[in-house]
């Protein structure tokens, strides 16, 4: 049996309680192999956010492309999706598959 694979979008959680980095914690507990596409790098700890940088929309776009073409992905989940056109580069690539969102 192969082991199942899943994609996240999301950000990166600098202390990794949320997040990529939270996902791959949860995926793994499940005998999931997880890869990531970046939204955003979050510099924060549990009590604090101090910054937000976005990735730029096409390289999120080009991130879950190579994804897409490069694993046999089963399911897709989604964290923060920074803004429209995040979210808007997403829908357009995910339009056409048959993966679970």
């Amino acid at each position: 049996m192969q082991t199942p694979i899943a994609l996240t979008i999301a950000g990166s959680d600098s202390s990794a309680g949320a997040g990529l980095q939270a996902d791959l914690k949860t995926f793994s507990s499940f005998g999931v192999f997880g890869v990531t596409a970046v939204t955003c790098v979050v510099s924060e700890t549990p009590l604090k956010v101090s910054q937000v940088h976005p990735v730029p929309p096409n390289v999120l776009q080009d991130q879950v492309r190579l994804l897409l073409e490069s694993y046999p992905i089963g399911a897709i989940k989604t964290g923060m999706l920074y803004s429209k056109a995040h979210i808007k580069a997403v829908c357009e690539l995910l339009a056409d598959t048959n993966i679970p969102l």
